[in-house]
């Protein structure tokens, strides 16, 4: 099925480098907003707490809701809308973890029912210890730096077949990771450092695919991150689990493209590369359109329609896949060119 003539020939690389500027732009912007709220806004699972849904059957305001958690101790808790205005649903979070017993559900419903003079539904009650918090913030972060470590060294030996090379050097930047986390290292500087250090190593190993696939992922995530950081949305499991879902994606559409210019490298050998990667972009490009789009109408559709719970995760898939569709054929393919300009300088 094409949506696209199979000679299209739009000059992709002629925008590499206003592309690049938009992409440095947006990483900027999205670690500047980062560095200014102090990180993501963690969620109950990384940041620990108490949090509690409850329901309902008319509007009430805010304030009437704070003068009941006030009643029962809770004064620095949160309040927060959840879903449409006309469920009248509300989200309290509180840092302290006081625990999902009845007696602490039928403290907060006899207390909000007597500040709002309505009966009060309590949904879910979820708790999570500090301690707890910080090991599933820890196993997050590596999460996401094992999946970019892993899929380097099948880029590398798929497309250069270097095996090797590159599970020697991801060998290594694990055991670094580990030997520095036992002297308590902060774990997002360290996991910060390694990929500094892995997209460094990877341009002198020149082991250009892999680094190409690195960098774009990176971009993916940093650019996903921050703008739930631009829009203060809450950083939690089901958002690790959106961002490796973006990984994948955008690895896969990386991948397409990789692929074709491989090939096309074997048959237009005497052209020069520029010119090879732009084919290969506009070769696979009605194959990445198509898989986009229907990949986007389904998340659309979970965004628009799938209640609250799943609000944030679609969102951050519809994030993932328009910036991972961007840096598949902006940012992954042109950092091949670079290879070419280091070559003529040597």
């Amino acid at each position: 099925m094409r949506f696209i003539k199979p000679d299209i020939n739009i000059d992709f690389i002629s925008k590499k480098k206003i592309a690049f500027f938009l992409s440095i732009t947006c990483v900027a912007v999205s670690l500047l907003s980062l560095i200014f709220h102090g990180g993501p806004r963690l969620g109950i699972d990384f940041a620990g707490g108490t949090l509690v849904q409850i329901k309902f059957k008319s509007p009430v305001r805010i304030d009437d809701i704070k003068a009941g958690l006030n009643t029962v101790g809770l004064e620095k808790s949160s309040v927060q809308q959840f879903g449409q205005d006309i469920e009248n649903e509300f989200l309290i979070r509180t840092e302290a973890s006081y625990g999902s017993g009845e007696s602490f559900t039928s403290d907060i419903q006899t207390a909000l029912e007597a500040s709002t003079q309505q009966d009060v539904e309590i949904r879910r009650v979820e708790m999570v210890g500090p301690q707890v918090g910080k090991d599933l913030r820890e196993k997050a972060l590596f999460a996401i730096f094992y999946a970019l470590l892993f899929i380097t060294i099948y880029i590398s030996g798929r497309f250069e077949l270097k095996w090797i090379l590159s599970g020697v050097v991801a060998a290594a930047l694990i055991g670094a990771v580990y030997i520095f986390d036992l002297f308590s290292v902060s774990i997002p500087f360290l996991i910060g450092a390694a990929l500094i250090v892995t997209i460094v190593v990877f341009w002198f190993l020149e082991l250009k695919y892999a680094m190409g696939a690195i960098v774009a992922l990176i971009h993916d995530v940093i650019i996903t991150v921050g703008i739930f950081s631009i829009f203060d949305k809450e950083f939690t499991l089901p958002i690790i689990a959106a961002l490796l879902t973006i990984v994948g994606y955008s690895l896969n559409d990386t991948i397409i493209v990789f692929d074709r210019i491989r090939e096309n490298l074997k048959k237009l050998h005497r052209k020069p590369l520029a010119f090879i990667v732009n084919r290969s972009i506009n070769e696979t490009l009605s194959r990445t359109i198509l898989t986009s789009l229907t990949t986007l109408m389904v998340v659309v559709t979970l965004f628009i329609l799938g209640g609250g719970i799943i609000h944030d995760f679609a969102f951050a898939l519809i994030i993932g896949i328009l910036v991972g569709t961007y840096s598949s054929v902006y940012v992954a393919s042109p950092i091949l060119l670079a290879w070419q300009n280091r070559g003529k300088k040597k």
